[in-house]
C-alpha cells in the first residue's frame, strides 16, 4: 500500500517560507513539534482560532489553502490581512493592507537566497558602475522585490524583506551622494525603513534613519537631523550593534554637525568614534556597511578640520588618508583630493588647490560622483580672488567643458 502523503499543502507552504524542519516551524508559531505533525498528516484537525491567526499570518495563505477542511456547523474564519507594499514611484506612505487570498503560487524558499545574491553585486557595483546606469537596475530589483514579498511568508519573506530594505538603501544613497536629489532620496529611504520593519531588522533600520540625517544635515537643519541620529541610535542598541557601526554613527553626527556650522562638536564626536574603534566590541559589524572603515573616518575627521580653519592638521589628515585608501575606492579619492585642493585655496597657495583640483577632476572621469563635483565648485569659488592666474584658467577648462557647464546649469 502506498504511504500516505499527509497535509502536502501545508508542508509546502511551511518549506516555502523557509522553514525546513517541523521543530523551527513549531519553534516560530510557539507550539509542540507534536502539534504540527498532527497537522501536517492526512486528517489534521482544525487548529483553534489563535492558532489559526498565526498560522496565516506565518504562511500567507488562509486554511483550506493550507489543506485544513472547515468542520461542520462552524462559520469560516474572517478573511485575514497581510502588509505588501507598492512599488517604486507609487505616493509615498507605501505600505497598504490587502486581503489574503488562497494561493498555490507562493515562492520556494530558494527565491530568497537569490534575491539577496543579486542585491549584494548590486552593492559591490556601486563603487565603479555609473550611477546613472546602475540607479535604474536597483529600482527594478527593488520592484521585483516588492513583487515577491506577495508571493513569500514567514523566514523566506523576512530575508526578502531584508534585501529589498538594503535594495532600497542603496537606492537612496545613489540618489543623495551621487545624484544630489535629496527630495527623492527622502521617499526612497522611507521605503527602505518600512522594508526594515518587515524583516524586524534593528541594524538596518538604524543605517537608514541615519542615512536620513544626512538630507537635513547638509541643509543646516541641526534640530531635525539630531532627531533622526536619537532615533537611529536607539535602533542600534536593539542590534546590538559592532564598534565599527557605533563609530559610523558618530561620524554621520559629526558630519551633520560640520555642515551646520559646529565644528567643535563635531570633532569631539570624531575622538569618541576613534577611541570606539580602538576598544573593540564582540558584534560583528554586518556586510553591508561596506561605506565606512577607520580611513573613511580619518576622511571625515580632515574635512571638520578644514572647516574648523585647522589647516595645517586637515592637511596631515587629508595626506595620510590618501596613503591608506584602498584602490578600489575611487569616489571617496575624489572627496579627498576636493577637501586637500580646499585647504590649499584657504592657505593662500592656489597653485596647489589647482593641482588637486585637476586630480579629482580626473578621478570624476572614471568614476562620477556628484558629492566629489561639489567640493571642486567649491573650491573654484574660493580660488575667486585668483581667477587671473594661469593656474585658476587652466582648471576653468577643465571645469567647464561642455558637459559639466550643461551639467552645472541644469542643476
Amino acid at each position: 500500500m502506498p504511504r500516505p502523503a499527509g497535509n502536502t499543502r501545508l508542508k509546502s507552504a511551511r518549506m516555502a517560507a523557509g522553514y525546513r524542519s517541523q521543530q523551527t516551524f513549531a519553534d516560530a508559531l510557539g507550539v509542540g513539534v507534536r502539534q504540527v505533525r498532527r497537522w501536517e498528516s492526512d486528517d489534521p484537525p482544525w487548529p483553534h482560532p489563535d492558532l489559526q491567526q498565526r498560522l496565516t499570518n506565518l504562511l500567507g495563505q488562509d486554511m483550506e489553502a493550507l489543506g485544513f477542511a472547515l468542520p461542520p456547523g462552524r462559520d469560516r474564519p474572517a478573511a485575514q490581512r497581510r502588509t505588501t507594499f507598492a512599488t517604486p514611484g507609487s505616493a509615498v506612505g507605501s505600505l497598504v493592507a490587502v486581503p489574503s487570498q488562497p494561493t498555490a503560487a507562493m515562492q520556494p524558499a530558494s527565491v530568497a537566497a537569490d534575491y539577496k545574491a543579486i542585491t549584494q553585486s548590486h552593492r559591490r557595483l556601486y563603487w565603479s558602475v555609473a550611477p546613472a546606469t546602475l540607479h535604474p537596475a536597483v529600482l527594478a530589483h527593488a520592484a521585483l522585490g516588492c513583487a515577491l514579498l506577495s508571493e513569500s511568508a514567514g523566514q523566506t519573506r523576512r530575508t526578502v524583506a531584508a534585501a529589498l530594505a538594503e535594495t532600497w538603501l542603496l537606492a537612496g544613497r545613489i540618489e543623495f551622494f551621487d545624484l544630489r536629489e535629496p527630495e527623492r532620496a527622502g521617499a526612497t529611504l522611507l521605503r527602505a525603513l518600512q522594508a526594515a520593519g518587515e524583516a524586524d531588522d534593528a541594524l538596518l533600520g538604524a543605517a537608514i534613519l541615519a542615512h536620513t540625517a544626512f538630507i537635513p544635515g547638509w541643509a543646516g537643519d541641526r534640530d531635525t537631523a539630531a532627531e533622526r541620529m536619537v532615533a537611529a541610535r536607539t535602533y542600534a542598541r536593539r542590534g546590538p550593534a559592532s564598534a565599527e557601526f557605533w563609530a559610523w554613527l558618530d561620524a554621520v553626527e559629526a558630519e551633520c554637525e560640520t555642515r551646520c556650522g559646529n565644528t567643535r562638536t563635531a570633532l569631539h564626536l570624531i575622538g569618541h568614534a576613534e577611541d570606539v574603534l580602538v576598544s573593540g566590541a564582540e558584534h560583528t559589524t554586518p556586510a553591508w556597511v561596506d561605506w565606512f572603515s577607520p580611513v573613511r573616518l580619518a576622511s571625515f575627521k580632515g574635512n571638520t578640520q578644514l572647516k574648523a580653519g585647522h589647516l595645517p592638521q586637515a592637511r596631515e589628515t587629508l595626506l595620510g588618508v590618501l596613503d591608506e585608501l584602498p584602490t578600489t575606492e575611487d569616489k571617496q579619492r575624489t572627496v579627498v583630493y576636493g577637501d586637500l585642493a580646499a585647504v590649499e585655496a584657504a592657505a593662500g597657495q592656489p597653485e596647489q588647490a589647482c593641482q588637486y583640483a585637476l586630480l579629482a577632476l580626473d578621478q570624476l572621469e572614471i568614476t562620477w560622483y556628484a558629492t566629489g563635483m561639489e567640493r571642486i565648485r567649491d573650491v573654484r569659488r574660493a580660488l575667486a580672488p585668483h581667477q587671473q592666474k594661469q593656474c585658476v584658467q587652466d582648471l576653468d577648462e577643465r571645469l567647464y567643458g561642455w558637459a559639466t557647464t550643461v551639467s552645472a546649469l541644469a542643476r
